[in-house]
C-alpha cells in the first residue's frame, strides 16, 4: 500500500528503485586488557591504522575532486590530530588494546565537541566515521559504507559521511535518503554537486525494509513507499517535463520579460571549474578559498602557491565575474595557525574576518596573491569578506584590500543578522553585498545548520529570513549597488524566483542546479516574481511561504 513520508528535499530530481541500507557501523570493540610489554606494539598498530585511514581519505578526495576533496582532506586532519593520538597512546599505555584505545579516545573527543554548544555537530558525524574506519581496519572487518550491488538502488542511511557521499556512483545510486542532516549539511552539498536526488531529515527512513520499492522526489522532499503505477507515471512525467525544460533553456539567466539575473557558480577550487563552465555559469559568485589552507593546518600556503591556484579559476571565466571569498576559518573549520583552541563557543567567537584581522599577515598575503593572479586578465574580480558584522568590519576589510594594491571591487557577506539590519551603513565602505543564507539562517534562528532536529528553522523559505534578504536588497538598491545570494537558497528554482522578486541582483549555486534555475526563471516575468515574493513574506511559516509563492506563479 502506498504511503507518503516527508523530509527535506536537498537535490533535484526523481529516483525510483529498491532500498539498500548503508553498511552497519562498527561494533564497540571488547574491553580486553593488555600487558605493559604489549603496549608499544599496540601503539604501533594504532598509528599504522590511523595513517592508513588518513591516506585513504586523501586518496578518495583526490579521486572525487571539487567540494568533496576539501571535506575529505579536513577529515584526514581529524584522523591525525596530535592531541587525539596522544590520548590514544596514553590509553594504550595503561592497558587498552589499540582498537579500544582509539574507540575511547574518539568518544572522549566526541563528548567535547557535542558540549561546545552543538555547533560542531557536523564534525561529530565526521569524527564517528573516522573512528569507525580506524577500528574496522584494526579489527580486520569490512569498512562501513555504501553497499555492494550490481543493480541500481536508492540508498538509505541514518547519515552519510562525506567519504561515502563523495564517491557515490550515480549509475548505481539512483538517489539517497537520510534520517539526519540538514539542507546545508556536507551530504546535501555533495549530493547537489553530484546531481543525485536526495532527501535529508526524514524521520523513520531507516525503518523502511531492505528491498522495498520507493520513489524519491528530491525537489519536494516527498518519499513514496511502494508507489502505485499512477504515482510512478506522475513522477516520471514530471521528471521528463523538467528534463525537457532544462534542454530548452540556455544563455544568460533572465526572467521571461528580459530582466537579467546572472547565474553564477559556487566553486571550491580549480577542480570545480569544468562543471561550472559546462552548466553555462556566467561567472563565479562564491570562490571558497579554504581548500588551499587544508593541506597544512600549521601554516598558511605561500603567496606563490595561492597565486597559481587563483589564476587557474580566473582564467576559466574571461570577461566574466569572479567573486572570491577570503579565508573563512574558525568554528567548524579550525586551522591551528589561525583559530583559538580554547573558545567556549566557536560559532560565536573569532571566525571569518575576525580571524584575519587578528592575523593581518595572512590576509595581506591572500589579497596580494589575488592581485597578482588577476594581472593581465580581463576578468571582473570581486573580493569579499566573510562574517562582517558592521561598518567597522567593512572598513577594516576595504582598507586591507587597498593597502594590498588590489584592483577589484570589495564586498561584504551578509551572514550575521546585524549586517542585514545595517546593510546601508556597511555599503558606505564596500561596493556590493553577498548573502550567505546558510549562516544567516543559522544565526537568525539559533539553529545549527548541521543538526537535523532543527532543520525546519534552516529552511530558506522561512519568512523571517526572506525579510532579512529583502532588507539587504533594498539597502543595495538605495545605494545603487548589487546584492547577490551565494547560499544554498539560490539552488531552489522556485525560491530563485522569489529571491529575484525580493530585489536580489545575482544568484550563485552549485553547478548542477544552474540549468534548473535558468529554466524556471525563464517561465515568469519580474512582476510575477515580485508578487510571489510578497506572498511568501506575508506568511508565517516556511511551508506556507512555499505554497503561497507557488500559487502566485501558477496563476491560482
Amino acid at each position: 500500500m502506498e504511503t507518503t513520508l516527508r523530509g527535506v528535499g536537498v537535490s533535484h530530481g526523481v529516483a525510483i528503485g529498491e532500498v539498500r541500507h548503508m553498511g552497519t557501523a562498527v561494533l564497540e570493540p571488547p574491553a580486553k586488557r593488555i600487558t605493559a610489554d604489549e603496549a608499544e606494539r599496540e601503539q604501533g598498530r594504532a598509528r599504522k591504522a590511523v595513517e592508513a585511514v588518513s591516506a585513504d581519505l586523501i586518496a578518495r578526495g583526490q579521486l572525487a575532486g571539487g567540494e568533496a576533496q576539501h571535506v575529505l582532506e579536513a577529515q584526514a586532519m581529524i584522523a591525525t590530530d596530535p592531541e587525539l593520538m596522544a590520548d590514544v597512546d596514553r590509553r594504550i599505555a595503561v592497558g587498552s588494546t589499540a582498537e579500544r584505545g582509539i574507540y575511547d579516545a574518539f568518544a572522549s573527543y566526541r563528548d567535547l565537541l557535542a558540549g561546545a554548544g552543538e555547533y560542531m555537530a557536523g564534525r561529530v558525524a565526521d569524527l564517528d566515521d573516522v573512528r569507525n574506519r580506524i577500528v574496522a581496519r584494526l579489527l580486520g572487518v569490512p569498512m562501513p559504507g555504501v553497499p555492494d550491488s550490481d543493480e541500481p538502488y536508492v540508498l538509505i542511511a541514518r547519515d552519510l559521511a562525506p567519504a561515502d557521499t563523495a564517491l557515490l556512483d550515480p549509475t548505481l545510486v539512483l538517489g539517497f535518503v537520510t534520517e539526519e542532516g540538514g539542507p546545508t549539511s556536507h551530504s546535501a552539498i555533495l549530493a547537489r554537486a553530484l546531481g543525485v536526488p536526495a532527501i535529508v531529515a526524514l524521520p523513520g527512513a531507516c525503518e523502511i525494509a531492505e528491498g522495498t520499492v520507493i520513489a524519491v522526489d528530491g525537489s519536494t522532499g516527498d518519499l513514496f513507499v511502494e508507489p502505485s503505477d499512477e504515482k510512478r507515471a506522475e513522477l516520471e512525467a514530471a521528471a521528463a517535463e523538467r528534463k525537457a525544460a532544462l534542454a530548452a533553456a540556455s544563455g544568460p539567466g533572465a526572467t521571461s520579460d528580459g530582466h537579467k539575473v546572472p547565474l553564477l557558480a559556487n566553486v571550491g577550487g580549480p577542480a570545480d571549474v569544468p562543471a561550472a563552465v559546462e552548466a553555462g555559469a556566467e561567472g563565479v559568485g562564491l570562490f571558497r578559498t579554504e581548500f588551499l589552507f587544508l593541506d597544512d593546518s600549521k601554516k598558511a600556503p605561500s603567496e606563490e602557491k595561492q597565486t597559481e591556484s587563483y589564476r587557474k579559476v580566473l582564467e576559466a571565466f574571461p570577461e566574466g565575474r569572479v567573486v572570491v571569498r577570503v579565508l573563512d576559518a574558525g568554528a567548524d573549520k579550525p586551522l591551528d595557525f589561525l583559530t583559538p583552541a580554547d573558545e567556549p563557543n566557536p560559532a560565536l567567537g573569532v571566525r571569518g574576518l575576525r580571524s584575519l584581522l587578528d592575523h593581518p599577515d595572512v590576509l595581506r598575503t591572500q589579497l596580494t596573491a589575488l592581485a597578482k593572479a588577476a594581472e593581465g586578465l580581463p576578468v571582473y574580480l570581486e573580493v569579499m569578506a566573510p562574517m562582517v558584522a558592521d561598518r567597522t568590519d567593512a572598513k577594516a576589510f576595504a582598507d586591507a584590500c587597498r593597502a594590498a594594491g588590489l584592483k577589484a571591487k570589495f564586498g561584504a557577506m551578509v551572514e550575521i543578522p546585524s549586517a542585514a539590519l545595517r546593510a546601508r551603513s556597511i555599503l558606505q565602505e564596500v561596493e556590493f553585498l553577498s548573502l550567505g543564507t546558510n549562516d544567516l539562517a543559522q544565526y537568525a534562528f539559533a539553529a545549527d545548520r548541521q543538526v537535523g532536529a532543527v532543520s525546519r528553522l534552516q529552511d530558506p523559505w522561512q519568512p523571517a529570513l526572506l525579510d532579512l534578504i529583502a532588507m539587504s536588497a533594498d539597502a543595495a538598491r538605495a545605494e545603487g549597488k548589487s546584492c547577490g545570494v551565494c547560499g544554498e537558497a539560490a539552488s531552489d528554482p522556485l525560491l530563485a524566483c522569489v529571491l529575484t522578486g525580493l530585489g536580489v541582483t545575482s544568484l550563485s549555486m552549485g553547478a548542477a542546479s544552474i540549468p534548473y534555475v535558468r529554466a524556471t526563471l525563464a517561465k515568469y516575468t519580474l512582476a510575477q516574481c515580485e508578487r510571489a515574493a510578497a506572498a511568501a513574506r506575508a506568511c508565517d511559516s516556511a511551508e506556507e511561504a512555499r505554497v503561497a509563492a507557488q500559487a502566485v506563479l501558477s496563476g491560482e
